[in-house]
């Protein structure tokens, strides 16, 4: 990697929002009748369920109401979510988008949805359960499947913006040495990383043969210091819009957010 002088990422957090914490509605010296208790259980879970699906603006869907339900997060679901913030923060760099993540066809179907973006995915694990919909993205040549610790497949600058979720979170130091640099190369305009935070639940046992082994999710300050090493620099101005975009919407996301540019 060559040696360009350039602004290192800064200690400044890029997007608050973390983790969701659930009050409990009883007061445990609180004396209350059994019909109570049930009552404020039932008003307890109703509220619960009612912050998941509003915390997505209205457009959750069940799958991701249960994700969030059960302890487990997935920051490809949080893209979907944080859309119409990036659209706010990237403008025009939002033409051509390449996502690369664990079901990368969701994300891929709901740019497609917006109408002026163009975008690609990469999954980089396996399409083995892929939906026909999926199916016909591959077919087309629009999502492939890649490993992501070896150069992409793609030309330097090929994409305006590079969305990574749920991807890096799975990979160690020594790969991140190479998928990293990867993401600045063949992005023009910046390049957004969705990770998730420490304590929070990733895969299952089941899942672990497809990723090869577990998550390791980092705190904030570890990714900065990791971005140091490796000379990306804060995107200082997508990082502000994103912020104010984020609260004028009340948007709060669940996965740490990193705006980083590309190389030049």
């Amino acid at each position: 990697m060559s040696s360009m002088s350039r602004r290192p990422y800064t200690s400044r957090r890029v997007a608050d929002g973390g983790g969701i914490a659930f009050v409990n509605p009883l007061h445990p010296k609180s004396p209350s009748s059994p019909l109570l208790s049930v009552g404020l259980l039932i008003v307890g879970a109703i509220l619960i369920i009612g912050y998941v699906y509003s915390g997505s603006g209205g457009n959750s869907n069940n799958a991701e109401a249960l994700s969030k339900l059960e302890g487990s997060v997935s920051c490809t679901l949080e893209v979907q979510r944080a859309l119409p913030i990036l659209k706010k923060a990237y403008g025009d760099s939002m033409r051509k988008v390449l996502h690369i993540g664990p079901d990368t066809c969701s994300v891929v179907s709901k740019l497609v949805q917006e109408g002026d973006i163009e975008a690609w995915g990469v999954e980089p694990y396996d399409l083995d359960d892929a939906d026909g919909s999926c199916k016909s993205l591959v077919r087309k040549g629009i999502v492939r499947m890649a490993d992501i610790k070896f150069p992409l497949p793609y030309r330097a600058k090929s994409f305006s913006l590079v969305i990574v979720s749920d991807a890096l979170d799975y990979l160690s130091p020594k790969y991140l040495n190479k998928t990293l640099p990867e993401l600045a190369r063949v992005s023009a305009d910046g390049f957004v990383v969705f990770s998730g935070y420490p304590g929070q639940h990733r895969a299952k046992v089941s899942e672990l043969s497809k990723f090869g082994r577990p998550a390791k999710l980092r705190s904030l300050s570890w990714w900065i210091r990791f971005f140091v090493q490796t000379s990306l620099e804060e995107n200082e101005a997508a990082t502000k819009k994103f912020l104010q975009a984020a609260s004028k919407s009340s948007y709060k996301p669940i996965c740490q957010v990193f705006h980083l540019k590309s190389y030049h």
